[in-house]
């Protein structure tokens, strides 16, 4: 008998032509056939694990994707400014402002002046951002699990490290655009 891991990889393989069981033609092309496969890849998983959830997130709750972006970020590490948000984000600033002005005038963020430096503006969740942190993050577990339920554990904690390994290199990415070589 097959092991998980030897049937995962035939059903994978399996899909990689247009078959109608396989993915769209355009996306096996994306795949397979695409020069930036790396960055296609990361970017259709992101797109289609958050699309559904900030959807979901503006329907039941009425929030936009910055106004939970900096929620969520807030659940992570409390006190923290509106630039480490940015920061950790890689969203526009201004995005971002208008993201935390919008929670601010929801009341599900406070903001004040750090004692040690009264230029930066700290940003804590109230009792009733937390709580919407607390309705949304299980949905966003939930949605990651389903979506790596295709591998194993140690396939998952090899992703995992190997897209470390990547972003702790971000110092080293290319800063411009070069010509052609």
């Amino acid at each position: 008998m097959a092991s998980k891991r030897g049937r995962n990889f035939a059903r994978v393989s399996a899909r990689r032509d247009t078959s109608p069981d396989g993915p769209h033609p355009m996306i096996g092309v994306k795949l397979w056939k695409n020069p930036c496969r790396l960055s296609f890849r990361v970017n259709f998983i992101a797109h289609h694990f958050n699309q559904p959830l900030y959807d979901w997130i503006w329907r039941e709750l009425r929030l936009t994707m910055p106004e939970h972006i900096v929620l969520y970020a807030l659940a992570l590490k409390d006190g923290i400014t509106a630039d480490d948000i940015a920061a950790s984000t890689a969203r526009p600033k201004n995005t971002l402002s208008r993201g935390v002005n919008a929670v601010l005038r929801k009341k599900l963020i406070e903001r004040r002046a750090d004692p040690r430096d009264r230029r930066r503006l700290i940003l804590t969740l109230t009792a009733r951002g937390r709580r919407i942190v607390a309705r949304t993050v299980p949905a966003f577990v939930a949605h990651e699990n389903g979506m790596a339920s295709a591998l194993t554990a140690a396939e998952r904690r090899t992703l995992e490290a190997l897209l470390e390994k990547i972003i702790l290199e971000k110092p080293n990415w290319p800063t411009q655009i070069q010509g052609r070589p």
